[in-house]
């Protein structure tokens, strides 16, 4: 069965409740992006699932000694790998290798590709 979002069913004092976190350490995180939970027409904060996840990864982080900048990289990195996978997934697996062990040539210069140097250029 497909697990349902539902999008702003927390409070920020369940929130900190169920993760053992200030509210104050919680706002710190959205003021610094980190976590970005949706708005009452009252504007009072209401956290996804998804937002408790993430909350409990960037307390997981600092707990362990990561500090917030370094929090915010790797939540940044996450979430382009999470970026790049749904593409991969929505223009077909694979479609790089089934190019290539169709015979087409591979495209040249990526990253980790060895580039030709200068005295190898033209033989």
């Amino acid at each position: 069965m497909d697990e349902i979002e539902i999008d702003g069913c927390f409070s920020i004092s369940v929130v900190s409740r169920m993760l053992s976190l200030h509210p104050q350490t919680i706002r710190n995180y959205e003021r610094m992006g980190l976590v970005t939970p949706s708005r009452t027409q009252g504007n009072i904060r209401l956290f996804s699932m998804r937002d408790v996840h993430r909350l409990r990864q960037i307390h997981a982080y600092t707990s362990r000694g990561v500090n917030l900048a370094g929090v915010e990289i790797i939540v940044e990195l996450l979430e382009q790998i999470d970026q790049l996978t749904e593409l991969t997934e929505l223009t077909g697996r694979g479609a790089l290798t089934d190019r290539v062990g169709a015979g087409e040539p591979r495209p040249r210069g990526g990253a980790g590709e060895p580039r030709p140097s200068e005295e190898n250029r033209g033989r």
